[in-house]
């Protein structure tokens, strides 16, 4: 994989709706998400409640930072559903955390969408400096002149 790395979108169907609205149990799972897909966690989870504006678009939703970005989740408990994403810099197993999330919400059904996101980040810093070095000579080449050389002008 190229690029800055994966991001998971999952919506779930038919979730338990009191998983959906226990702010401590989004908050355990969002705890120990990160290291069951082999991320870093580098805070604690952020959860908190939310009232819509039609009264029936409450729910809760929470995040956690990892080092590799981060994992959300926004749940509806009246409409059993939930949307869960995981942005990561690293590849993880998108079957294993997708499992977990099904396991922990009682998801009857879901569908997800996978991205590679950032596909022309470049992770190494030679790659980086080749790639801008090459955008400068097809510049310079295009202006007629010689890579690395400016025009001066001279006030007289």
């Amino acid at each position: 994989m190229e690029g800055f790395g994966p991001h998971l979108m999952l919506d779930g169907y038919g979730c338990e709706q009191r998983k959906l609205e226990d702010l401590e149990h989004i908050y355990r799972i969002l705890d120990v998400f990160p290291e069951r897909i082999g991320m870093t966690k580098i805070m604690p989870p952020y959860v908190f409640r939310y009232t819509g504006v039609r009264p029936e678009n409450w729910g809760v939703s929470g995040f956690v930072l990892i080092a590799e970005s981060h994992v959300s989740v926004h749940t509806f408990p009246e409409k059993q559903y939930l949307s869960l994403d995981i942005l990561s810099s690293k590849p993880f197993d998108i079957e294993r955390a997708v499992a977990f999330a099904r396991e922990e919400f009682g998801i009857e059904k879901f569908e997800h969408n996978f991205l590679d996101r950032g596909v022309e980040f470049p992770k190494e810093m030679a790659r980086a400096t080749h790639l801008v070095r090459r955008d400068r000579e097809e510049v310079a080449e295009r202006a007629g002149r010689a890579p690395g050389r400016s025009r001066a002008t001279r006030a007289s």
